[in-house]
Formats: C-alpha cells, structure tokens, sequence
C-alpha cells in the first residue's frame, strides 16, 4: 500500500479532499510542520499538497521541513493562487510542481500522478472509467464530468455493473441476478426504478449512458444518437 499524502492545511479546501478521495489517495491533513513531523510514517510521506494560500508562511515553513529530510524525499505540489504567484520566487527549490488555485480536478490529478510516478512514489487507486464516468472502486465514490454523483449502494453497484459491460444487453432478470444477487422482493420492476433514478442522477446529457432495449433490457454506453431506443 502507498504512504499517505501529507495535505496542509487542516482541514484542506472542500474540493481538494473530494479530488484525493475520487483518486484513490490515502492522505493526512495537518495544521503545522510539527504535526507532520509527528504524524510522519515510518518509510516517509508519499508526498504533499501544500496550499499556500491563506497561511503562505505555514505552507513554507511545511516545504522547508520537508526538503530537510533527505533520506526520505517528499515530492511537493503546491497549490497557489494567481495573485500569490509572486511568493514562489527564489524558492523554486521547496517544491517540484505547483498548480494555480482555484484548481481544476482533472488538472491536479494529472499534476499529482506524474510527478509520484517521476519520483516512483505513484499508487494505484482502482478506477472505473468510462468517458467522463469515474467509479471509485476502493471508496465507493462516483463522478461524472468531475461531478460527485449522490448514489445510494445499489444505484452506485448498478452503475458499476453497468459500466464494467459497456456495449452488452442485459435483461431486467440478469441484472436483478448479476446485481442484486439473488432473488429480490419486489422483482425486476426494481430494475426499472434504478436505472430511472440513476438517469436522473446522471442528468439530461448523460441519462442515454443507459439505453432501454425494446423487448429485451437495457444496455450502457450509447449515447441518444448512436441507434436503438431510450426509455423517456
């Protein structure tokens, strides 16, 4: 398992956590380099995300720390503003990469990745990903477009069945066996009301993820315009 990231400050910016968490990153906020130091893992952090922002001076005194321990190198990605961009000069050494707040999540995950694959400190979260549909294997998390989707247990595992058997048609029946698992109360017409419910989660521009196969079921991964029939 990868160490945990070392995030500052604590608690992180909503946005910043829900990126790490859809990640797949074990992380740990702190509030100063003293509770870094505390909470530091044996083999090291597996890097840091330092905002700059609101405590600059904070977030600096949490890179020098980190640049002192040698024998345990910590990549650091800073987060700064644009009209903070000035504090990073002369100390382009207490950081490997910076991304300008606020942040795209896509940006920062692709910033965060390469730079602990360049430094061989990458983890692999296990990731389900279809277009602009991630699932989160590991944290039961989902989004789309970079959106968090609020799914209940079963919608989220439907979803999950859904987009790990793109192309295929499935009956109302094979799902409630393949899904569910075992004869559910209720019957296929269960079927009918998740998928209803995760069209409308999904939204008007992605609800024909989810095509009805007329006579048969349903099948994911054609939008509206690629042929057959959606349900209204």
């Amino acid at each position: 398992m990868a160490a945990p990231l070392l995030v500052f400050p604590d608690p992180p910016p909503p946005l910043l956590a829900q990126t790490l968490d859809l990640g797949g990153h074990a992380w740990k906020a702190v509030t100063n380099a003293s509770v870094a130091t505390q909470h530091e893992p044996a083999d090291g952090w597996g890097g840091a995300i330092v905002v700059a922002d609101e405590d600059p001076e904070g977030a600096f005194v949490i890179c020098r720390s980190l640049r002192r321990r040698d024998a345990s190198f910590t990549p650091v990605l800073l987060l700064v503003s644009g009209g903070r961009l000035a504090d990073l000069e002369h100390r382009e050494d207490l950081f490997d990469d910076f991304c300008l707040a606020p942040f795209h999540p896509a940006e920062l995950e692709a910033r965060l990745r390469h730079l602990l694959w360049r430094t061989g400190r990458a983890a692999t979260a296990e990731l389900v990903e279809y277009g602009d549909l991630v699932l989160n294997l590991e944290t039961y998390q989902a989004a789309l477009a970079h959106r968090p989707l609020d799914l209940t247990y079963m919608e989220y595992e439907l979803l999950k069945f859904f987009s790990t058997h793109p192309g295929k048609v499935f009956t109302r029946e094979q799902l409630l066996s393949r899904v569910w698992g075992y004869e559910y109360y209720g019957g296929a017409r269960t079927v009918d009301v998740h998928v209803r419910r995760l069209r409308a989660k999904l939204g008007e521009e992605h609800a024909g993820l989810i095509q009805t196969v007329r006579s048969v079921g349903y099948r994911f991964g054609q939008s509206r315009t690629a042929g057959g029939e959606s349900a209204p």
